[in-house]
């Protein structure tokens, strides 16, 4: 199996009576297809999963399964721990989990390295690794992310270094026999242009025919038309980042009416009205930009 492509982290959208917006979600997952993704992550950490319940977990799970189901599109699953994993088993929808070293106790490489191990033995199915240190604390080289592809069950890698650093420039300097999707929205253009497979961006709930766009010019070479278009996507990925994740993404989604509020659980707050201006002015100059001088 080899995953390419755009790859949604759908949000979890809430009514205004606090509970989940099933419809919300299923048109989210639709539109996204609809507009060129190739598959969709449920339960990721842009869907605020720890604030769900478990009842709510399997509702979610259960709409994208279904979209899934009804449109052949892969679905990957946020998982972490060896029940989670357990639990995609009846899902055959379910192509990966997505996997995150293991956060705040920086067991090391190695020991990093044996717990992934472990998961991906047990696991119904295969992992995509998500490594994003400034998040779990734990950092792993490019020699250590490299060792991950000679690990059975392990078939991916999301990769969110927090930018492009030299372990950057040396895993994609002998790519390993893992799809790597970029995982840092704002820098996905440079990720593609060293040789990513794709990518999983929160901010392709927006424009996400433009991030399919680029995917694709990256990967047919066509360089002025990346450039150019990474240059608009990157700091429009940086207006929706600019508050935690994925507020702005929601606040975006709900002035569009997409949404019916733009809720999220605590501990995260809303986002404020000038960050969500400033990625609806954002987005508005990419649209423009893509809708070309006669609309």
């Amino acid at each position: 199996m080899t995953l390419t492509g755009l790859h949604v982290p759908l949000i979890t959208p809430f009514d205004r009576s606090g509970a989940v917006a099933l419809d919300a979600l299923e048109a989210l997952a639709h539109q996204a297809l609809d507009d060129g993704a190739r598959g969709l992550v449920a339960l990721g950490t842009t869907a605020e999963p720890s604030s769900l319940t478990p009842v709510e977990q399997q509702a979610v799970l259960g709409v994208l399964t279904r979209v899934c189901r009804e449109r052949d599109a892969p679905l990957i699953v946020g998982a972490n721990t060896p029940q989670a994993l357990a639990s995609l088993a009846d899902h055959p929808e379910v192509v990966a989990s997505l996997t995150t070293v293991p956060s705040f106790v920086r067991p090391g490489e190695e020991g990093a390295l044996a717990h992934l191990t472990r998961l991906a033995a047990d696991s119904p199915v295969p992992l995509v690794v998500y490594d994003i240190p400034y998040r779990t604390g734990q950092y792993l080289s490019a020699a250590a992310l490299r060792r991950l592809a000679d690990v059975p069950g392990v078939v991916g890698l999301k990769y969110a270094a927090g930018g492009i650093n030299a372990d950057t420039v040396e895993l994609f300097a002998d790519v390993p026999d893992l799809a790597i999707l970029g995982g840092d929205d704002t820098f996905i253009s440079p990720l593609l242009a060293l040789g990513a497979h794709g990518g999983i961006l929160a901010s392709a709930h927006v424009a996400t025919s433009e991030f399919v766009r680029l995917i694709d010019a990256w990967h047919a070479g066509d360089v002025a038309v990346a450039r150019a278009l990474g240059g608009r996507l990157g700091r429009l990925s940086a207006a929706l980042f600019a508050e935690p994740n994925p507020t702005v993404v929601k606040a975006v989604l709900h002035a569009q009416g997409r949404i019916p509020t733009p809720d999220v659980r605590l501990p995260l707050l809303p986002a404020g009205p000038g960050s969500t201006s400033a990625a609806l002015a954002a987005l508005d100059s990419t649209t423009l930009v893509a809708a070309g001088p006669n609309g």
